[in-house]
Formats: structure tokens, sequence, C-alpha cells
């Protein structure tokens, strides 16, 4: 099974990093995507799986206020943050979790290689090393993050993580997936 051109390799990859247009207002880096993180994979015959924003899917494209841009980052990603601690944002981040796990699960059982996870640096629900809470920018993972590698501890899968921002020296710190354990 799954014998044809595929290449067997999988990363999971924060769905901001692929897609600029889905995050808060004034937060944007690139026009499009961080294009380092997509040729880096492909190079690589690396099959790249947009995970899901929690945030778009959880309290919209504005993220619940219009008016999310005029503050400071930190301090939008605070509110956010907590705005994503309420029933029905928290449920959706859950069954979101669920569905990211569900296709590692998947990629796994049936032998894949699985490089890891991609974050976004900073970011309440997707930060790897480091989140915005308390109006600022705290070592730490984000909400999102926490919840699915909640899960996959649960199942005795562990996967690495990566966390990136616009500053970072992208591809050296992806290469650290390729050359830690892998799934």
């Amino acid at each position: 099974m799954f014998t044809d051109g595929r290449s067997r390799k999988v990363v999971f990859v924060a769905h901001c990093l692929l897609n600029q247009n889905a995050i808060s207002d004034q937060t944007a880096v690139y026009p499009a995507a961080f294009r380092d993180v997509v040729d880096f994979f492909l190079e690589r015959d690396v099959g790249i799986v947009q995970m899901p924003c929690p945030e778009l899917c959880c309290l919209g494209l504005d993220r619940g206020d219009p008016a999310g841009g005029t503050r400071e980052v930190t301090v939008e990603n605070t509110r956010i943050r907590a705005a994503m601690a309420d029933p029905g944002p928290h449920e959706m981040l859950m069954r979101l979790a669920d569905l990211v796990l569900l296709q590692i699960r998947e990629y796994h059982k049936h032998g894949f290689q699985i490089l890891g996870i991609v974050g976004a640096n900073r970011s309440p629900n997707c930060g790897v090393d480091t989140t915005s809470a308390d109006n600022q920018e705290l070592p730490g993972r984000g909400l999102f993050m926490e919840e699915l590698e909640r899960r996959l501890t649960a199942r005795g899968l562990s996967l690495p993580m990566v966390g990136l921002k616009a500053s970072d020296n992208v591809p050296a710190k992806l290469q650290n997936l390729l050359s830690g354990p892998q799934s």
C-alpha cells in the first residue's frame, strides 16, 4: 500500500505560516505565506499538512473584535487567548485538536514519517516556544499546541515541535526537525 510516487514524509504546519491572510489584523509579515517554510519542505519532498487556524475557526477573521488591530500585538493576543477560554470557542478548539490528532494517527498507522509540528511563536494558540499572555510574549505553548501535545502524549505519541517567527533563520530552525526523532 502507498507504493506510488509519494515520499511518505509529512510535516504539520500552523495555518498562518501558509496563509498570512488568516491571522489577526496588523500582524501579517508576508503578503501570502512564509515562503522559506514551503520551499524548505518541498525541496526535501516533504508533504505539508496545513493545520486549521483555531482563532479563525473559533473567533472569526476579526477575532471577535473589529478594533483588535488597533491594540499592541501582545495585548490583542492576550485578549484572544482569554476569548478562546469561553465555552463555544473552547469546545471548537478541542474538536480541531481531535481533527489534527486523527490525521497524525492515520499517517503514523500507515508508516509515514512525520517530521513534526511547526507552530507560530508568540501566537496565543499556535506558539511553540513562546505565546502571548498577560499582555506580553512569554515562554510557553499556545492553547492549541498545548492541547495537541496533551492528546499526543495521552496516546503515547511524541513529535518534535518547532516555533517560528519572521525574524528567525527559518531554514536553520526547520533543519532541527530533520535531525530529531520522528514517528
